[in-house]
């Protein structure tokens, strides 16, 4: 079974994934909720809303996989924006309290699903046709990627190991569809496995960085500037 379909393999990820977002969330200033994060034109309170309001969402999806009741995540992007912006203002001490609360629903929600469950399809935020065991894949990365986004002290050397080779599945297959990617092998020097990157081409440069650095890379998350700049530039992945 592919692991990102395996919750056996993502719950434990999900959470642990999780508790170090709240953790990082919990140490915050008050102010700083207001300050920039990683993200063009978002706050880390935009951050965190985000991720509060993504539980939400993403208990619709589990609770339309065991009722076999269609809830969408989202009414419309606009609704999803409008939200996100709404929940960006609130005071520090409700927002943390969102936070926590969305993140148990969450969790409680996905422990009520069983085998059939798991297998039944539904429809994410981008219209792709899914099965909900895909669901604690989603959160996984809202909760892990963001925590770099609203500077955390996360670092991806932290992140399962497994958690970093589907980042790369999902990267690697986005980027290499964009215009303007260029073609690499990426060959991690702690994987047997290899990435390629890009069109096809005669003329292909092997990466052998770590992984989680080669995911750190292909996210638009790499805070190394000089290992930044000596590396191709990618198209956006997201």
């Amino acid at each position: 079974m592919n692991e990102r379909h395996d919750p056996e393999c993502t719950l434990p990820w999900m959470r642990q994934g999780t508790e170090r977002f709240l953790d990082a969330v919990d140490v915050m200033a008050d102010d700083s909720f207001e300050e920039p994060s990683r993200l063009p034109d978002w706050s880390c309170g935009h951050v965190v809303g985000h991720v509060a309001r993504n539980a939400e969402a993403l208990v619709r999806l589990a609770t339309w996989a065991r009722t076999g009741v269609e809830l969408p995540m989202y009414e419309s992007r606009e609704q999803r924006n409008a939200e996100i912006e709404s929940t960006a203002t609130m005071a520090p001490a409700s927002l943390r309290r969102l936070l926590v609360d969305t993140a148990s629903e969450l969790d409680s929600a996905l422990e009520a699903l069983d085998t059939a469950s798991w297998k039944t399809t539904v429809r994410s935020a981008l219209g792709r046709t899914i099965p909900a065991a895909e669901i604690p894949w989603m959160r996984i990365r809202e909760v892990w990627l963001h925590a770099i986004d609203i500077g955390g002290n996360v670092d991806f050397s932290e992140f399962p190991a497994g958690v970093v080779d589907l980042l790369l599945d999902d990267t690697v297959g986005s980027l290499s569809a964009s215009k303007g990617c260029p073609s690499l092998v990426l060959a991690p020097d702690d994987r047997t496995r290899t990435w390629e990157l890009g069109p096809k081409s005669t003329e292909i440069r092997l990466l052998d960085l770590p992984a989680a650095m080669l995911a750190e890379w292909t996210t638009g998350r790499l805070s190394d500037a000089d290992r930044r700049s000596s590396l191709p530039e990618l198209p956006a992945w997201i």
